[in-house]
């Protein structure tokens, strides 16, 4: 039997992550996700799917993350009305994701259009609405690791436990002989691989003697340090201390599910050792309290308990999180997004980075274009909902947390994963990422015939005897996607600007820079 495979996202970037596969008896999808990072990718999630969604037959998910899982919705919405088929704890946990994420779309719009008012622009509409999300939720079928599911005519898959998130997985999928062939196509789609070393995850697993493998590169290019929960928890409870000790208050943009649980857990015991100062930690995002809630009924009883800690305040609704403004030091603050683009955070960080006494703490990947990876590398004035903030804070980052794997640890799975007779397809991973990895696989004696780095929209037709490859036209290019964009230029030039025009010493020599970029931009 024929197969094909569509890169429609998660290739040449890190997000967006989802895979058209079309046999002679259908098309089904592995993940469906959001784009995250520049405004320009972002920009990907309100333009059409690259297939019919009513053609569909059913969609493969590996995790509940919203790169993954986040256009679902989009999906349904669009003439999708088949099987959602995950783990149960990730059906758990999208139960309350894709809602969450549906009101974000709303409120998102909904100030978005306020100023588009003012400014005589045309209104939008969100990407998809809370109520689209509860009706997708209708959609999930659970399903277990290791069983063998039907997925169309000739195709099965398998469940593999991929270590990243609670509930996440590996997707082995197997197309039935046809013809003369005597053996199925093995297929293996990464999924997110995990470290092996989180808080809640078993090291990740998976099946060998595949055709074809599609393994992730988000840390395709480096190292972290291996680290105990000892030494994870010290490096931790230093970054707080300090933070405390300058006086103000440690704003932690951490991503609501599996990292926000993961950090409470080692406060709880960095607070019971007496490691750290009294303080108080503030919960602000109320997906990360329903998915602490999923978590407490999949873990032990010990790691539920360190959820409970009498110095974690989960922050009750919107007006409570306003009153947080009012707190200018002490306290801990952990709320959503992880890269700082969306939610509560950004009030937070508003609030804070302008003080030189309060710390902001990085605890998760930020993706190119992200607001995250702006304040990462060293931006000194940023605009959070059309106002100039002076960045004083200190911004550090903390990379233990990260429930991706290292090149090392995705080395070890891949080979774990060999013999691959046919072809190994390298995505969801920067340029610099991907190319690393396939250098570090090369440096292994995996041939270099044998790797592929498909680019966003190319299809690749599967064959026992050959790889062919169908060129079309992508929405975005490997560059866009994995750089900042326009929009961050902009941004970046308007702060740069005012600072400019602050150190100059009088009013004429204002003027004379503002007449030179009028005339430079023929604007005079």
């Amino acid at each position: 039997m024929t197969v094909s495979v569509t890169f429609c996202g998660a290739a040449g970037g890190v997000t967006g992550s989802c895979y058209l596969l079309q046999t002679d008896h259908g098309q089904f999808l592995v993940d469906c996700g959001m784009f995250q990072g520049s405004k320009t990718v972002r920009e990907l999630n309100y333009g059409p799917f690259p297939f019919k969604a009513s053609d569909i037959s059913a969609v493969l998910l590996t995790h509940a993350h919203i790169d993954h899982s986040g256009l679902l919705p989009k999906l349904v919405k669009a003439g999708f009305e088949n099987h959602i088929l995950a783990t149960e704890p990730t059906c758990d946990l999208l139960t309350y994701m894709l809602p969450d994420s549906g009101y974000i779309q709303e409120s998102e719009v909904e100030r978005l259009n306020r100023r588009n008012a003012r400014r005589g622009r045309p209104e939008v509409t969100p990407i998809y609405t809370r109520k689209d999300a509860e009706q997708t939720l209708q959609r999930l079928k659970p399903v277990e690791y290791h069983e063998w599911i039907d997925v169309i005519d000739g195709v099965r898959a398998r469940y593999w436990d991929a270590g990243h998130l609670l509930g996440s997985a590996s997707i082995e999928v197997e197309v039935a002989p046809v013809g003369k062939e005597t053996k199925p196509t093995r297929i293996l789609f990464s999924g997110d691989i995990g470290t092996g070393e989180a808080v809640f995850n078993e090291a990740p697993e998976g099946p060998s003697d595949l055709d074809y493998l599609f393994v992730e590169t988000t840390y395709g290019d480096r190292n972290r340090p291996n680290v105990s929960d000892d030494e994870r928890r010290a490096m931790l409870g230093k970054e707080v201390r300090d933070a405390l000790n300058a006086g103000g208050n440690l704003v932690i943009p951490s991503f609501a599910v599996a990292r926000t649980q993961e950090l409470l857990v080692d406060l709880a015991h960095l607070f019971n050792r007496g490691h750290l100062p009294e303080a108080n930690v503030f919960v602000d995002s109320p997906l990360a309290q329903h998915a602490t809630d999923v978590f407490a009924r999949h873990l032990s009883h010990e790691d539920a308990r360190a959820l409970e800690h009498p110095k974690f305040h989960m922050v009750p609704d919107v007006e409570a999180s306003k009153q947080l403004a009012r707190v200018t030091s002490g306290a801990i603050i952990l709320s959503a997004s992880g890269m700082c683009d969306a939610g509560r955070i950004r009030y937070h960080l508003k609030n804070n980075l302008w003080r030189a006494n309060c710390t902001v703490l990085l605890v998760g990947f930020q993706a190119s274009g992200s607001f995250g990876r702006v304040l990462q590398k060293g931006a000194k004035h940023v605009r959070i909902h059309g106002d100039e903030i002076e960045v004083h804070a200190r911004i550090r980052t903390l990379d233990v947390y990260s429930g991706h794997a290292d090149q090392d640890m995705l080395l070890r799975w891949t080979k774990d994963r060999l013999p691959v007779a046919k072809r190994i397809f390298l995505t969801h991973g920067e340029e610099g990422a991907r190319t690393a990895f396939q250098q570090a696989l090369i440096a292994h004696d995996i041939p270099v015939e044998k790797i592929s780095l498909p680019m966003l929209d190319e299809t690749v037709t599967l064959q026992k005897g050959t790889l062919h490859v169908v060129q079309h036209k992508p929405r975005l290019s490997g560059e866009e996607l994995s750089r900042d964009d326009w929009h961050n230029m902009y941004a970046g030039t308007i702060t740069a600007l005012s600072e400019k025009l602050q150190s100059l010493g009088t009013p004429a020599e204002r003027q004379k820079l503002l007449e030179k970029v009028l005339r430079d931009i023929g604007s005079v």
